[in-house]
C-alpha cells in the first residue's frame, strides 16, 4: 500500500519525460522565489485584513462554529500540513446540516463535487463562487506549507486512492492558485487535473507562474468551476 510518509521524489516522479522535464520533476522548486511568494502573501493578509474581519463576523452571525475551517491536506512529496479555510458549510450538530448523496457528486474520480450541497451556508455560497474561503491559505503560504502557485493540495483520503502515475501531481510545492485552476477547476475531469498539474511541474518557471497569477484574476470574478 502507498505510503505518505516514506515516498520520495524520485517515487512521485514515474512519467516518462524527456531530460528538460526531469530537471523540473526533480523535486526542487523552479518558480517564482518561495521568499517573494511568501512576502506577497504577507503583504495580502494585511491589506485584505479588514475585509477578512467583516467577513469572520458574517461568518459568526450567520451559523454556529469556528469561522475558519481546519483540514489536513497533503502537500509536497506526500508531507501533511494543517490547510485553513474559512468556514462555509453547517456543523454537523446544526439542524440545517444535511449530507450529499455521494452517488450525486458532479465531478467523476477520487474528489467528489457538489453544485447543489446541502451542507453550504448562504455565506458559504457567495465564499466559495468567488474562491474568498480560499484567502486563509495566505497564513499556510506565510508559514511555509504551500505557496502561491501549484497544484491544489488534495485530502488524504484521495491521495490513498491514486494510481501510482498519479502520484507524479505531488512532486512540488502545492499552491493556492495554479495552471488547473485556472483552466477549468471542479469543471474538469480528476484525470484532466493531473495532466495540467502534471504539465505545471514539468514546464515551471518564474514566467509560467506570473502568467497564472494573472489569469487567476478573471477566473475568480468570472466564478469558472467554482461551486
Amino acid at each position: 500500500m502507498y505510503s505518505i510518509k516514506k515516498t520520495t521524489a524520485t517515487q512521485y516522479n514515474t512519467m516518462s519525460s524527456s531530460a528538460s522535464e526531469q530537471t523540473k520533476t526533480d523535486g526542487r522548486h523552479h518558480g517564482i522565489p518561495a521568499c517573494l511568494q511568501r512576502l506577497a502573501a504577507i503583504t495580502g493578509l494585511l491589506l485584505l485584513s479588514p475585509f477578512l474581519l467583516v467577513l469572520i463576523a458574517l461568518i459568526k452571525l450567520e451559523s454556529q462554529g469556528p469561522c475558519v475551517y481546519k483540514q489536513v491536506r497533503v502537500g509536497k512529496l506526500g508531507r501533511r500540513f494543517t490547510m485553513y479555510k474559512f468556514r462555509s458549510m453547517y456543523m454537523p450538530e446544526d439542524p440545517r446540516f444535511r449530507n450529499p448523496d455521494p452517488a450525486q457528486s458532479d465531478r467523476e474520480g477520487v474528489c467528489a463535487k457538489y453544485r447543489n450541497d446541502p451542507r453550504i451556508t448562504r455565506i458559504g455560497a457567495f465564499i466559495r463562487k468567488y474562491s474568498i474561503d480560499e484567502l486563509p491559505q495566505l497564513m499556510n503560504v506565510v508559514r511555509g506549507d504551500m505557496l502561491l502557485i501549484g497544484p491544489r493540495p488534495a485530502l488524504e483520503k484521495e491521495v490513498h486512492a491514486y494510481q501510482p502515475h498519479e502520484l507524479g501531481r505531488l512532486n512540488s510545492e502545492q499552491g493556492l492558485t495554479g495552471l488547473w485552476q485556472v483552466t477549468g477547476r471542479a469543471d474538469t475531469t480528476f484525470a484532466q487535473q493531473v495532466q495540467l498539474d502534471k504539465r505545471y511541474i514539468s514546464e515551471q518557471s518564474a514566467l509560467n507562474d506570473v502568467t497564472i497569477l494573472l489569469k487567476t484574476i478573471p477566473c475568480v470574478i468570472g466564478a469558472k468551476g467554482a461551486y
